[in-house]
């Protein structure tokens, strides 16, 4: 907790703003006053550049969560947030790697995590899956049969965050995942592999890397191990990588069943 207050006095000392009537526009205000005064003071994190908020209050005004995204310059991406570092007092640890997930990423909730095996007992990354609450609402109490089949569709926005957990080389990394996907696209648009090869520089990637896919709909938004981000706009591409980590035979099984377990809880 020490630290926690800490770096966040720190953040706030940074930069100052007027936070209030930016919170309140979006909807982030409260009745009380002590939740107003915490929204108000992590809004003054962000400071005056291009930035929105989410934000979670719980009673008496304390902020459990607050994520602050730079917001995207160019217009394809004005929807998308480019990157998602978190802020927050939890974390979910990954069984198998021991590695940590945080509870949002990129304005989404963390509904399972798991790990990619390689050759039987190779632990090559762990990965965890960020659902929207409010796109999964209407599915989420169904059987887990009908939730699987939402995790299929791109529609239903998603975050995949990989994070390595051994090193790794960037020709073996995008090697793999192309192979995966491309017999998944059944032959539809098929020089996207080209594209999504040329979003990973080539440095190769080491333990505790971090990679992020944000899927909606027909687009993918990327973000790299180095923090670059590019966007492969294409419908087999997108509904491929679902498949990848949601379909009958996901690279990682026990990922896919964490999310499943998961959702019904969002």
């Amino acid at each position: 907790k020490k630290q926690f207050a800490t770096m966040f006095s720190t953040i706030v000392r940074k930069n100052v703003f007027r936070a209030t009537t930016a919170a309140t526009s979006r909807g982030l205000g409260s009745s009380s006053s002590s939740s107003s005064a915490a929204v108000t003071t992590a809004s003054q994190a962000c400071g005056k550049s291009n930035h929105f908020w989410l934000l979670t209050v719980v009673t008496g005004g304390a902020v459990a969560a607050a994520s602050c995204w730079t917001t995207p310059t160019t217009t394809s991406l004005d929807v998308i947030p480019t990157s998602g570092d978190v802020l927050m007092l939890g974390t979910t640890k990954e069984k198998s790697t021991g590695i940590l997930f945080p509870r949002l990423c990129n304005g989404y909730t963390l509904v399972g995590t798991g790990v990619r095996i390689k050759y039987g007992f190779v632990k090559v990354y762990a990965v965890g899956t960020y659902m929207d609450p409010v796109a999964m609402m209407a599915v989420k109490m169904q059987s887990k049969e009908v939730i699987q089949k939402a995790l299929l569709d791109p529609l239903y926005p998603r975050t995949i965050r990989i994070v390595l957990a051994r090193n790794l080389s960037i020709d073996a990394y995008t090697k793999a995942i192309m192979e995966a996907i491309a017999p998944r696209m059944n032959g539809q648009d098929m020089e996207k592999l080209e594209e999504f090869k040329k979003l990973n520089p080539q440095i190769d990637l080491v333990k505790g890397a971090e990679i992020e896919m944000t899927i909606r709909g027909d687009t993918l938004l990327y973000k790299n191990a180095t923090g670059g981000v590019g966007m492969i706009k294409s419908a087999p591409f997108c509904k491929a990588l679902c498949d990848v980590y949601y379909g009958s035979d996901p690279v990682s099984p026990n990922h896919l069943d964490s999310v499943l377990q998961g959702i019904p809880k969002l």
